[in-house]
């Protein structure tokens, strides 16, 4: 069991959820700060009774640096931000502000509790663009649309605290979590959600391309698992790219899915394959994914009730939704 206490802002989101849930198993007392525009309290639950965990609803653009949330503070995990491509495109100045200038409100309160051990900034894989495979964290950095930049954005001040008060910060990049209590609203939610919900609808499920391209798809306990080895690690100032190794097509996910098919046009600015090269943090952290996919998306069927309240898309309105993206990167 540790001891210590973590902040974990976007708390009740997919993956920082998952997060404090590990964290609270493992001991820790945790703070959650979110101010619920894409979490849910229901994602924490599971830990309704636990004296260990408080939440604080709050966006973390008006957290003062001086608030007692920071006081004591062992461990930052950053998770809260704007996620979606289309949104980002239409909306640039909230990306900016939220996935930037909020980043940098949390790294001045971080900078004020005198017990940090660790920030650990929990980045995209959007900052590679249309990589080259497997990629690793030397790839060259090609940011494509606003959202990917915010996210490099708030990447590199977290390393500029680094270099300049001394902060001692990691960087995740997350190439695909999934799994239970992922995102089921947006402009265009994330593939299982709108998979999911068109199931339950007994919809077909929405391809986009010929559902040939792949995704290196991870678990999302062990996405937290993840984060958490980020943080408890001796080094620091460092970026990891995290995946499974090992990439998924999207037609072997309807196939364990299963149900009707239609297909959409393909995306400019989509990768074929997205694949993480996770040889240096399985070598400096030691991590391993320890969730198949067929076993995870199996988790995720047994919990599929969850995304009944999710909008239902179909072709007319992801059509009708994603014209902008056609327009701004065709």
């Amino acid at each position: 069991m540790k001891n210590g206490v973590a902040l974990v802002t976007g708390g009740a989101g997919f993956i920082g959820s998952h997060t404090v849930d590990l964290l609270l198993d493992s001991g820790y007392k945790v703070r959650v700060v979110d101010n619920l525009s894409g979490g849910r309290e229901d994602n924490l639950s599971g830990q309704k009774n636990n004296s260990n965990l408080t939440l604080e609803t709050k966006d973390i653009r008006n957290l003062d640096p001086s608030s007692s949330i920071f006081t004591g503070v062992d461990y930052v995990f950053h998770f809260a931000g704007l996620g979606d491509i289309v949104p980002s495109i239409e909306n640039p100045v909230d990306y900016m502000d939220v996935n930037v200038s909020g980043t940098l409100k949390v790294l001045e309160g971080a900078r004020s509790s005198n017990n940090l051990k660790k920030f650990v900034y929990a980045a995209s894989s959007s900052c590679y663009g249309l990589a080259s495979t497997p990629t690793n964290e030397n790839h060259r950095i090609d940011v494509l649309y606003p959202y990917a930049l915010s996210k490099y954005m708030g990447e590199q001040s977290c390393f500029h605290w680094n270099k300049v008060y001394g902060l001692p910060v990691n960087s995740v990049r997350i190439f695909n979590a999934y799994g239970t209590r992922s995102r089921t609203s947006g402009t265009y939610g994330a593939v299982f959600g709108v998979f999911l919900k068109q199931k339950l609808a007994g919809a077909p499920l929405t391809v986009v391309g010929d559902g040939s391209q792949s995704r290196d798809f991870l678990y999302v306990s062990d996405v937290a698992q993840a984060f958490v080895l980020a943080a408890e690690t001796v080094l620091t100032g460092e970026i990891w790219n995290l995946g499974a190794g090992a990439p998924q097509s999207i037609n072997k996910l309807v196939e364990l899915l299963g149900g009707e098919v239609v297909y959409l046009p393909k995306r400019p600015g989509e990768p074929e394959v997205t694949f993480a090269d996770i040889s240096k943090i399985s070598r400096e952290l030691l991590f391993k994914p320890r969730i198949s996919f067929k076993d995870g998306v199996g988790k995720v069927l047994k919990e599929i009730h969850y995304w009944e309240n999710a909008p239902l898309w179909d072709e007319e309105t992801i059509t009708r939704a994603t014209k902008v993206w056609f327009e701004k990167l065709g």
